[in-house]
């Protein structure tokens, strides 16, 4: 059992870890994308920073609240009852909703590129915003049936030496936990995993089609626009979102499969390590969990205006000085000229203001 006490320890580390690491991580890559100039369009913007924020509730309600408190107390709050049918019931919509944003935006992304009537519709940052405030409606509300796969009941326990009965959240024996566990894999791995690969798949495809069309200097003339620049980080951004998605949820939804056919049985021991499947599938589950801080890494990675504004915002300090002084410097420079130059017969006050503005 010494592998079983290791492992354990590594999970007691690790989640904490998560927590302590993603959920500044996430709230501050909402502010930076939110307020500040990264190059991206405004539906990306709306996107990712909605992804920013389910993601930290998922690290709250998933992360924090359940896996770090099973590995360091004996029984967490939400043991009793009505707690634990309510945590089902935001973990798995904080579940969906993360899932089904990456869906929506891979998708929305392809339209925009294939059809010049989908583009002028799903620009609109109003659209953008309906669609994710959707999702996330949608998603708690297909998750309100969570709330009745977890039963409580009695169970001894011993503390100090002394046998306790407490409360015991667990997984009901019955059909409906079954069949439900099985469509909330699909709904939040299965499907999303697959309709992200194909519309990946399309959008490279139509890239690829799109380049032939031009010559190697229509090419290089095009690169320095604007627009197309933005397009072009947008897309290779939702690229490298959605493969690492695709990365850290295919394991657990494997081996999550797995263990639902063969191994669903009442005498399984899912808390025995040395069984190599129960291993396997909770590092499956470390690897998925990842998934909701790594955006913070790959906007680090992939985007330099990205990085650009998080130093700014790191040092903003030192840029509030420079700032400060600038506008100081630029103030005397007007008030001179207003000195020489201004006839009488002008409102001071207005050519200063004026000039500023001109100067800024």
């Amino acid at each position: 059992m010494e592998g079983d006490s290791g492992f354990i320890t590594v999970q007691k580390v690790y989640y904490p870890l998560l927590c302590i690491l993603g959920i500044p991580a996430n709230l501050f890559t909402f502010y930076v994308i939110c307020f500040r100039k990264c190059g991206m369009s405004n539906t990306a913007i709306i996107y990712l920073s909605c992804l920013a924020i389910v993601d930290t509730f998922y690290l709250v309600w998933v992360i924090l609240l359940d896996l770090t408190l099973t590995f360091w107390q004996l029984q967490p709050f939400w043991h009793s009852h009505p707690a634990c049918g309510i945590m089902g019931f935001l973990q798995y919509g904080s579940l969906y909703s993360s899932s089904w944003i990456v869906v929506v935006f891979t998708i929305e992304r392809y339209l925009v590129l294939s059809s010049t009537s989908a583009k002028q519709h799903f620009s609109r940052a109003k659209v953008t915003r309906l669609t994710c405030v959707s999702i996330i409606l949608v998603s708690h509300l297909a998750s309100v049936p969570m709330g009745w796969i977890n039963v409580v009941t009695p169970k001894n326990f011993t503390m100090e030496g002394k046998n306790v009965t407490l409360p015991w959240c667990h997984y009901r024996g019955h059909i409906y936990s079954t069949v439900l566990v099985w469509v909330t894999t699909f709904l939040s791995g299965g499907i999303p995993i697959i309709l992200v690969i194909i519309f990946n798949s399309l959008i490279g495809h139509h890239l690829t089609r799109v380049r032939k069309m031009f010559t190697k200097e229509e090419r290089r003339v095009m690169r320095g626009g604007s627009t197309k620049g933005m397009v072009r980080r947008t897309i290779f951004l939702l690229g490298t979102v959605s493969v690492t998605f695709v990365v850290l949820s295919l394991p657990r939804f494997v081996t999550y499969c797995i263990l639902r056919t063969k191994y669903n049985h009442d005498w399984f021991d899912r808390n025995d390590y040395r069984i190599p499947i129960n291993l396997i599938s909770d590092l499956a589950n470390m690897l998925q969990n990842l998934n909701s801080i790594t955006n913070f890494l790959l906007y680090c990675m992939v985007s330099r205006r990205f990085r650009q504004e998080l130093l700014h915002t790191l040092t903003c300090k030192s840029k509030a000085r420079e700032l400060g002084s600038f506008l100081t410097q630029t103030t005397m420079k007007v008030f001179s000229l207003v000195d020489h130059k201004t006839p009488p017969t002008r409102d001071p006050i207005t050519v200063v203001l004026t000039n500023l503005k001109q100067t800024q």
